[in-house]
């Protein structure tokens, strides 16, 4: 368990929201005993990331006119969370590299990536057992909602690699859960312990869901087209893994039947990843699929952001929200 998990009470920016939280981080290291379980928590929490939920957390509850320092225990939860989602998801995928650095699995091996997950999922209940009644009942009961929601979104994910046909509803709703939902739950759980009334804690989930959409179409975007030194992860590894992403869909919507007709025989096709790698980009770019996914990163985020105008928070938060929506469009890795 994290040592403890206190408040402090300081001034803070919008700029120094990520170092808040890592300072933060920092402060409640693991345990050291047993290693074997705690070291590779250690090893995939200071992976750095972006850190992008905690902060959204973070930022929520200031939105609302409480101190930030007050959602730091939340987001610490958030984030322990996050990255448990993603050594399990790793396992599933087999994927070598996560952040540019081994995955816990390749660094150890499969049963500490699972057991160690499960101790980091936890962890993220027990970081809120420091928000008393009947905040933690609020709290408690949008993390069960959410956790089990993300667990939908996976599984969803596992069953379209094997599956024919995936319309891009089904896809959409797919990442809402896995990805979208989670980024939602960041900002309501920030907002909740601001003090915001459940409407208006609703109304920034449902702006951080169309948010997370966007993110996650992103996403799949960099997965086929970002620097891998920016991007942290192997590129092209969706292809390899014949998920059907958003670009495949708006390949299959949009291209000819010959492009069609390629891009089915690719992800049949089990040799050369660099060669099916190149092959796929190649038609998702003549497709227009390329372009049509960032258009939707565009979409989703002003839908987003019309969502935010409904929210009774001050001018600051709002215009705080959207710079950082704004960047997270924007983003290259």
């Amino acid at each position: 368990m994290f040592k403890n998990l206190i408040f402090t009470k300081k001034a803070v920016t919008l700029s120094k929201y990520h170092t808040l939280f890592t300072q933060y981080l920092k402060r409640n290291q693991q345990k050291e005993i047993p290693n074997g379980l705690y070291a590779p928590i250690t090893y995939i929490l200071n992976l750095g990331g972006k850190r992008l939920r905690p902060i959204l957390t973070l930022m929520a509850t200031e939105a609302f006119g409480a101190e930030a320092e007050e959602a730091l225990a939340a987001a610490l939860s958030v984030e322990v969370f996050h990255n448990f989602t993603l050594v399990h998801d790793d396992i599933m995928d087999a994927a070598p590299l996560r952040r540019g650095q081994p995955t816990v699995h390749y660094k150890w091996d499969v049963n500490t990536g699972i057991l160690s997950g499960d101790a980091m999922l936890i962890q993220a209940y027990q970081c809120l057992e420091v928000y008393d009644a009947p905040l933690f009942g609020k709290l408690n009961r949008q993390f069960n909602k959410t956790a089990l929601e993300v667990c939908e979104g996976q599984q969803y994910d596992v069953d379209f690699e094997i599956q024919k046909e995936v319309s891009i509803a089904a896809y959409l709703e797919m990442i809402k859960l896995k990805t979208a939902v989670l980024v939602g739950h960041a900002l309501k759980i920030g907002a909740l312990i601001g003090k915001a009334t459940d409407e208006e804690a609703q109304k920034l989930y449902d702006f951080g869901v169309l948010l997370g959409l966007a993110f996650q179409i992103q996403d799949d975007y960099l997965d086929a087209f970002g620097d891998p030194k920016d991007f942290g992860k192997q590129v092209g590894g969706d292809i390899i893994e014949n998920k059907k992403t958003i670009l495949y869909h708006k390949a299959m919507e949009l291209g000819t039947s010959k492009e069609k007709e390629s891009l089915s025989e690719w992800l049949d096709f089990e040799g050369d990843t660099i060669k099916k790698t190149s092959a796929v980009k190649s038609i998702f770019q003549s497709t227009g699929a390329s372009h049509a996914s960032q258009q939707l990163v565009s979409d989703y985020t002003t839908q987003a952001f019309q969502k935010l105008d409904e929210i009774q928070i001050s001018v600051e938060g709002k215009n705080t929200l959207k710079a950082f929506g704004k960047n997270l469009m924007e983003r290259k890795y």
